[in-house]
């Protein structure tokens, strides 16, 4: 457990900025607790291979907004953004899951969007070079962020491997994330450059959102959950002391034939777990997102950008 165990909310609102899949004529609520855009031809809004999900929470009178990762481009987070309305001036941080480059695309422009500097949370390892060595492939060099740049751009940088809370102590960030279940074994082919030499990735630097809702329980946020899905919620348990789960959103990173073998367990694993709310996106994949839905279909809820889920 943390130090200072996040503080229960009222409410939250978790609104998606950036996702893989956008519908304009879903425009009603499938559930009590999705709120989708009203049906409008002239909004443009933009889907990418990218996540970036804008946090509120709420206790009494005080409300406190954060940022979890920016997208895969520059262009499609502040375009969204604006067209919903949004402004991102008003965020206390922002929260990088991850170092891969599909959730750091827009953060100077977020930067610049906030006019002052902010802090941005993220793991050590998220600042490291990193490359995919794909059999038969090849290798691809990732775009990966920089502390220097970022320091450059207007960010507060603050590294940090361990749990740690925002927003006046009612959002925690989790750090890095135990590995207990035997079927989640990260990204194979994943490198990192740790002292001038390539080495496997297990990509440590993998982190979540976790909020406490009064009466509820506990929703957690992640954004591809390389660590494990199964293994984020239960860290998260273990660091909160908090046992209920009343949802679970965010990447699951399950797309793909490799990833195929660890899509029945993580489900058996989730409908054990038992959340109110599952919402599964970006790199779950399409043919895992439908499996979950038929599995869990009076959980599961179909994502699409600008949606606000309040819990």
């Amino acid at each position: 457990m943390t130090e200072k165990p996040p503080k229960p909310v009222d409410r939250t609102e978790i609104t998606v900025l950036v996702d893989n899949y956008t519908d304009i004529l879903i425009n009603t609520s499938l559930t009590p607790v999705d709120r989708r855009l009203p049906y409008n031809p002239a909004r443009r809004i933009l889907a990418e291979h990218g996540l970036s999900c804008l946090v509120r929470v709420f206790s009494g009178k005080k409300e406190h907004t954060v940022l979890l990762d920016a997208g895969l481009s520059s262009e499609c987070l502040p375009w969204n953004a604006c067209q919903m309305g949004i402004s991102l001036a008003g965020i206390e941080a922002v929260v990088l899951s991850h170092g891969h480059y599909d959730h750091i695309g827009a953060l100077e422009n977020v930067a610049a969007g906030a006019g002052r500097q902010i802090p941005i949370i993220a793991h050590p390892d998220a600042v490291l070079r990193r490359r995919l060595n794909i059999p038969g492939h090849g290798t691809f060099d990732q775009p990966t962020a920089d502390a220097v740049a970022l320091k450059r751009a207007g960010y507060d940088v603050r590294l940090r491997s361990d749990p740690s809370t925002l927003a006046a102590g009612h959002l925690l960030v989790t750090g890095e994330v135990e590995r207990t279940t035997p079927f989640e074994k990260g990204m194979p082919g994943a490198e990192i450059e740790r002292d001038g030499t390539r080495v496997p990735d297990p990509i440590r630097d993998d982190q979540a959102l976790v909020i406490t809702v009064k009466g509820k329980g506990l929703v957690v946020l992640s954004g591809c959950a390389h660590a494990g899905i199964i293994n984020t919620v239960e860290y998260a348990r273990k660091i909160t002391g908090v046992d209920k789960i009343h949802a679970v959103l965010g990447g699951f990173h399950l797309s793909g034939k490799t990833f195929e073998p660890v899509v029945p367990p993580t489900i058996d694993s989730m409908r054990r777990i038992n959340p109110e709310y599952l919402v599964p996106m970006h790199c779950t994949g399409w043919k895992t997102i439908n499996r979950i839905m038929t599995a869990m279909p009076e959980k599961c809820i179909l994502n699409t950008v600008g949606t606000t889920y309040v819990f």
